[in-house]
């Protein structure tokens, strides 16, 4: 019975990443699909739960791309029960997107001395959600559409307003963006040097998700980063996932073309998915080799 019980949480790792991999192969970025579809264009949100909450982590690439597979366009999704409560009806024939709940339980267990010591286990479910498109009777509000129309100098204005607000250390000047970690600063090159403002964002949020690694802010260990390829790659799918994670929080479409200078990491990606069942829960969720599986998943 334990082993039946255990053997969905390995499919799931396997079979997601076995998704994105094969994207990979194929040249394509799945976390990049949303601002590819014209249906799409000009409001970009992650995929909010039937509350309003986003979506956090590996949960926002599975609904992404089940968004641009199926083409859906409402950002909401909720379970089959949740519908119903609210005097909605799933349609029939509807088939529904896998998503994980991730976090961990503690188990007291007797050591080798005969001591009682506590033990963290984490642990992985599925379960299934429909999109608001797939759902009849639902009230108005959960079909809204936003305006797709959204003053560009507001939005960066709310942009700057943000990277203001993190107290990060931004300086301008050269050709080249990234983290300085000796000095706990981001470089970027002058605002007029992009092709827009989104371009500009989209960068500065990937530098930003970089900024974020040191032990006083999230923790993520980078002594290695110049020393192991492996490392390096999954320094840089964290920072690529969590520019895109940004953006869309901060309603800005980023630029479609990869960076020169993150294209070559593509077949380190590769290696590491391949490598690692695990390696892209744990980027989507701002982490590396944390041990276990990270309750910011879900």
């Amino acid at each position: 019975m334990k082993r039946k019980e255990k053997s969905p949480r390995f499919d799931i790792y396997a079979r997601i990443t076995e998704t994105i991999v094969a994207d990979l192969e194929n040249g394509v970025r799945p976390w990049m699909k949303p601002w590819s579809t014209s249906g799409l264009e000009g409001r970009i949100t992650r995929p909010l739960r039937h509350t309003g909450e986003p979506y956090t982590g590996i949960n926002v690439l599975l609904l992404w791309s089940e968004s641009i597979a199926r083409g859906f366009e409402a950002p909401l999704w909720m379970t089959y029960r949740q519908a119903g409560q609210i005097g909605a009806q799933v349609r029939k024939g509807e088939t529904g997107a896998t998503v994980v709940y991730a976090s961990r339980f503690t188990k007291t267990e007797t050591d080798s001395r005969g001591d009682e010591v506590e033990r963290d286990i984490p642990f992985l479910k599925t379960y299934t959600v429909f999109n608001c498109d797939q759902i009849d009777g639902l009230p108005d509000q959960y079909y809204h559409r936003p305006d797709r129309i959204i003053d560009p100098v507001s939005r960066i204005e709310h942009a700057d307003r943000f990277f203001e607000n993190t107290g990060a250390v931004i300086r301008h000047g050269g050709s080249k963006a990234y983290f300085a970690s000796a000095s706990d600063h981001i470089q970027m090159p002058p605002f007029e040097s992009f092709r827009d403002a989104e371009s500009y964002v989209a960068v500065l949020s990937h530098e930003a998700t970089h900024w974020t690694a040191p032990a006083h802010r999230v923790g993520r260990d980078l002594s290695r980063y110049h020393k192991d390829r492996s490392e390096r790659a999954r320094e840089e799918l964290i920072a690529e996932l969590g520019s895109c994670f940004l953006c869309a929080d901060l309603g800005i479409v980023p630029e479609l073309e990869p960076r020169p200078d993150h294209a070559s990491y593509l077949h380190s990606w590769l290696h590491v998915l391949k490598d690692d069942k695990r390696a892209i829960f744990q980027a989507a969720a701002g982490r590396v080799r944390q041990g276990g599986v990270n309750s910011r998943m879900a």
